[in-house]
């Protein structure tokens, strides 16, 4: 991942010397659980623990000649070591190391990912209560439609926060996996134990079959829930960009002190903070595409996925950290223009409680249809003249015998669309009065 989408803490994670620290602690690892189970001496171990190490450009060297990185990296290992070096990758496969390694990246990268699913959910979880009874207009197709708030939008975000933490969660564990199991994954020159107390020591679990790798159903699913979470931050990130638009101006992204909008128009003030993290997540789903792709491998294993986990794992763990940060910052930063989403609740001229309207005369004995069809040719006239919608209701003959004035009056009442909010707050977790 380029550094500009790419955090510190996760370029760390995925960085040369972190693949080959996480490589020889895997080794060790194994050196150990040999150790224990008989087969290492007691000096040899105390000798690998201690003089183990690796050089990049040694490795860099070796494989240029050898053209095979973990053959490159045990040889340069190897040189750190004396006679006890043997013990270096005894009964591994290459895949032992490196997808068992990769786990432990993976793990790290959880952790950060997992801190940063928790802040974006509080920070949806306080917007939902500061703006629960802010009515707005709700939009269906782009078009208004009935009162909503301001809160709920937030609401359902949080929500679908929890959702996507409980598919990460569920993902975490599956994909946070080792596996010790040889060439083919059938434990010929090394023991089921061995695997299991290794993948205990490095704090991961052990998959219960493998062939010379982990299966890669597991990566897929771990990257669709990544990308279910890219999804849900370019879901909010939409919902500014159309509020933000100059005919709306409901909300919009903070605009710092000397920030710029156009090279041309110094007026400008755009979304760029939610159009950037669209375009991210859109490379996240991408991705996704292509842990799909590797699952389908030749016989007990190819290679062909290697390349593409190079760029995918790295690429979307980082994205993924990186969107939830900086939409976590436009978030708190949004400003909501309170005067403006009012305002635009009056913009259709009562149209938004034309359904009130149809129950009214149904409640009152009208067929379904009929009151249909009695009221949409009012609601189009509002829309062609620009009349209020109840106006025309007090005037329409066919109206006035069923409905009082008062009746039709107490129609327009914004609380009406109000009444549920609590319950649905409740149904969310979050009690309120």
């Amino acid at each position: 991942m380029i550094d500009r989408y790419a955090r510190p803490e996760m370029q760390e994670i995925w960085s040369r010397q972190s693949q080959f620290q996480s490589w020889l602690e895997v080794e060790v690892a194994v050196v150990k659980a040999w150790n224990k189970e008989g087969k290492v001496p007691d000096q040899d171990l105390e000798l690998i623990e201690k003089n183990a190490k690796f050089d990049l450009n040694r490795i860099d060297e070796l494989e240029s000649q050898t053209h095979h990185d973990v053959i490159a990296f045990t040889r340069s290992v190897s040189e750190s070591l004396g006679e006890e070096r043997k013990w270096i990758h005894y009964g591994l496969t290459s895949t032992d190391v490196v997808d068992t390694a990769q786990s432990l990246r993976i793990k790290a990268a959880n952790e950060i990912i997992s801190a940063d699913l928790e802040k974006f959910k509080e920070t949806l979880k306080v917007l939902a209560l500061k703006y629960k009874d802010l009515i707005a207009v709700g939009r269906t197709h782009g078009i208004h439609a009935e009162p909503t708030t301001i809160g709920l939008k937030f609401l359902r975000w949080y929500s679908e926060i929890n959702r996507n933490i409980d598919r990460f969660n569920h993902a975490r564990k599956n994909i946070e996996v080792g596996k010790i199991s040889g060439a083919v994954g059938t434990f010929a020159n090394i023991t089921p134990q061995i695997e299991e107390w290794v993948c205990q020591m490095l704090g991961i679990g052990h998959q219960e079959i493998s062939t010379q790798i982990l299966p890669r159903d597991l990566h897929a699913e771990y990257l669709s829930v990544l990308a279910l979470i890219a999804s849900e931050v370019e879901e909010i990130a939409t919902e500014i960009r159309h509020l933000q638009r100059t005919e709306v101006n409901e909300m919009r992204e903070g605009f710092a002190k000397g920030q710029k909008g156009s090279s041309a128009m110094p007026h400008k003030r755009n979304p760029i903070g939610s159009e950037n993290v669209s375009g991210l997540s859109r490379v996240v789903r991408g991705e996704m595409v292509t842990a799909f792709e590797d699952i389908n491998l030749w016989h007990e294993r190819d290679i062909s996925h290697s390349s593409a986990e190079r760029v995918i794992l790295p690429d979307s763990t980082s994205l993924v950290d990186y969107i939830l940060n900086r939409m976590n910052r436009i978030l708190n930063n949004l400003v909501i223009n309170e005067d403006e989403v009012k305002k635009d609740l009056e913009m259709t001229h009562g149209l938004i409680f034309s359904q009130q309207v149809m129950l009214k005369l149904i409640d009152k004995g009208w067929t379904r249809e009929e009151a249909y069809d009695t009221v949409q040719p009012i609601a189009m006239t509002v829309w062609n003249t620009g009349e209020h919608f109840m106006d025309l209701l007090l005037k329409d003959e066919k109206i006035k015998t069923t409905l009082s004035d008062e009746e039709v009056r107490s129609i327009f009442n914004y609380q009406y669309h109000l009444k549920n909010i609590n319950e649905i707050y409740r149904r969310c977790g979050l009690d309120v009065d």
